[in-house]
């Protein structure tokens, strides 16, 4: 039977079904570490599940998780150290994905530098940007030289990590990216050198999380989000070069050597199934800053994060 003038006219006049919003809340400005989402929203994979999803680069740093806490936002990029702290302190909030998978943050000094062992460090002036668990985890990496905070100067450089070290206005900096600040000296001909955290006393941790407010979160939402950021992720793996192409179309300011690089050495770290929670992880890690006296008593996996896919 065909199909009537008036059946094809009805159908041409329904309205598309609206697609969902959502706003993410990135750490910082847009970069490498958050390939797999812009990919998904230039391949239209967000589309694809019926998301439409707002990328907001926070005015500081720090603002994201207060304002998912705050219902302002309903997802934010954060640190798997900084949301211990945050829900010991009582700020609702728990992980509900993985963006980056291994730890990033390095303690970076000079190549050619005074420093060759953490013990050196005794006296001398670091720089950081966060408070909290920037010093958490410099705490327990001076703790392997039998060192502590109070043994070393502590200078607050305001997000100018490699330029403070380079400068000479401090002999080492926590909170600098091994994808990131690395290259960055290198290229300015000043080469930099780390020492890892998770090599040096710390439990290995979720470098970037996607945090979610439990009181007021759409699962079902966010895990559409993750499926599609997913979907992005492996092919960002697959094709590398085009996905490159890719990310840094959207943009001239990342269309240079030091994103470049970044991007090489960020994409074996991205998290190829975002929503998988090692709860080992995350006990180890609640432990340790217990155990460290940065918080009072330990919270249960439960309180901290959730693997959505497993609902």
């Amino acid at each position: 039977m065909k199909t009537s003038l008036t059946t094809l006219l009805l159908l041409a006049a329904t309205p598309a079904i609206a697609q969902d919003r959502m706003s993410l809340m990135l750490d910082w400005f847009v970069n490498p570490d958050h390939g797999p989402i812009i990919v998904a929203q230039e391949q239209g994979y967000f589309a694809d599940v019926d998301l439409e999803v707002e990328v907001i680069a926070p005015a500081n740093p720090a603002d994201p998780p207060k304002m998912v806490a705050a219902g302002a936002a309903d997802l934010a990029i954060s640190y798997q150290p900084q949301l211990h702290l945050q829900v010991a302190e009582g700020m609702p909030l728990i992980r509900v994905g993985t963006l980056v998978a291994t730890p990033l943050n390095c303690l970076l000094v000079l190549e050619d530098g005074p420093i060759e062992e953490i013990a050196d460090l005794e006296g001398r002036k670091v720089g950081f940007s966060v408070s909290g668990f920037e010093e958490a985890l410099l705490s327990a990496m001076l703790g392997q030289a039998g060192l502590g905070t109070a043994d070393i100067d502590l200078i607050n450089v305001n997000w100018s990590l490699s330029p403070a070290l380079m400068s000479g206005q401090v002999d080492a900096v926590i909170g600098a990216f091994r994808n990131f600040e690395l290259n960055q000296m290198d290229i300015e001909g000043v080469p930099g050198r780390c020492f890892y955290p998770e090599a040096e006393g710390v439990p290995t941790y979720d470098e970037l999380i996607y945090v979610a407010n439990p009181e007021t979160m759409d699962a079902e939402m966010i895990r559409r989000f993750l499926a599609a950021t997913e979907k992005a992720t492996h092919f960002i793996i697959n094709h590398p070069q085009e996905s490159w192409e890719i990310f840094s179309s959207t943009s001239a300011e990342l269309q240079d050597e030091l994103n470049e690089r970044a991007w090489a050495d960020t994409l074996p770290r991205f998290a190829l199934r975002p929503e998988a929670l090692d709860a080992g992880r995350y006990v180890r890690f609640e432990s340790f800053l217990a155990e460290a006296g940065l918080i009072e008593g330990t919270r249960s996996v439960s309180e901290l994060a959730i693997d959505l896919g497993a609902q």
